[in-house]
């Protein structure tokens, strides 16, 4: 009788428990490595079923170490869970800058594309200053813009992202249907590339977005993804030696004091860190903003 041979389970399979591909051992390297931006590209780029991991988990796990405050409130308290448009997209908004091309309400003499960003800044007072009187009772964070020289005749180009959260029962999505405005017909999200509603186009804009971006009024388009990703443009007003910045605090020119939070002064405490202006970094925490470790390659967060 021909003896037979006895084969350890994990033998078989061994490529599909070990090494590289054991989710354990990923968390445990990527942990180490504080969550490069540039290693979970190139490991998501891999194949395919380290692509689905990173999906599954390491995206979502790289935005918790990165921005969790503003994670945590976008989440609401549950960052296990799921994210309109997926971790992906939000990691890919976290770290990118879109780029800006001419569209129907906002001309550049000069497409800019899109990259990586050393630093980004997103704060949910700022976004409340792009949330219309109406729809006051969302919930959206914007970033700080992405500045852009256009050249000694043009003002600087400011190009800036953000994200709502539970952008499915917000007031803003609910306003848009309500009001049948149609989708944009050439832009699409630059995150998750669902469809997007042009806010100019709807007159979603509210003046208190231009204050807030250091823009003049009917200098700005922004758009919102059926996902709640937000991106646009404006033109940067130049400031003198002996102007200032608006403060956090200022209120709305309508009235409304849309930019001061009633709790904590206009910043979000959260485990005794200020988190108002939530910055993604490499996960130390700072009231004034921390640095981005970016530079990866451009390639592969825009396949992601």
């Amino acid at each position: 009788q021909r003896r037979r041979v006895n084969v350890h389970p994990s033998d078989e399979h061994g490529s599909d428990d070990s090494g590289i591909l054991n989710e354990g051992i990923l968390l445990l390297v990527f942990e180490s490595i504080k969550w490069d931006l540039q290693v979970l590209c190139l490991t998501a780029s891999v194949n395919r079923k380290l692509r689905a991991i990173a999906k599954r988990l390491l995206w979502r796990k790289l935005c918790v170490f990165r921005a969790p405050c503003m994670v945590a409130a976008l989440a609401n308290g549950a960052p296990n869970g799921k994210i309109g448009g997926g971790w992906d997209a939000l990691a890919k908004l976290m770290f990118f800058c879109s780029g800006c091309e001419s569209t129907r309400h906002f001309i550049v003499s000069r497409a800019i594309p899109g990259h990586f960003t050393r630093a980004s800044r997103f704060s949910k007072t700022s976004g409340r200053s792009f949330l219309a009187k109406r729809c006051r009772g969302d919930l959206l964070f914007v970033s700080d813009p992405c500045e852009h020289p256009m050249g000694d005749k043009e003002d600087d180009l400011g190009i800036f992202r953000g994200v709502f959260r539970g952008f499915m029962r917000s007031k803003t999505r609910a306003w848009l249907l309500r009001r049948q405005v149609p989708f944009d017909e050439r832009v699409r999200c630059p995150y998750c590339g669902t469809r997007v509603w042009s806010m100019t186009a709807a007159r979603l804009v509210p003046k208190s977005a231009a204050r807030r971006l250091g823009s003049g009024d009917r200098r700005l388009e922004y758009f919102v993804c059926v996902n709640g990703h937000l991106h646009g443009a404006c033109w940067l007003v130049p400031l003198s030696s002996d102007e200032e910045v608006c403060d956090d605090g200022e209120g709305d020119v309508d009235g409304d004091d849309d930019d001061v939070n009633e709790d904590h002064g206009g910043y979000d405490e959260v485990d005794g860190d200020a988190c108002s202006h939530q910055t993604v970094t490499n996960g130390s925490t700072s009231s004034l903003g921390e640095d981005v470790l970016g530079g990866g390659p451009i390639d592969l967060l825009l396949n992601l």
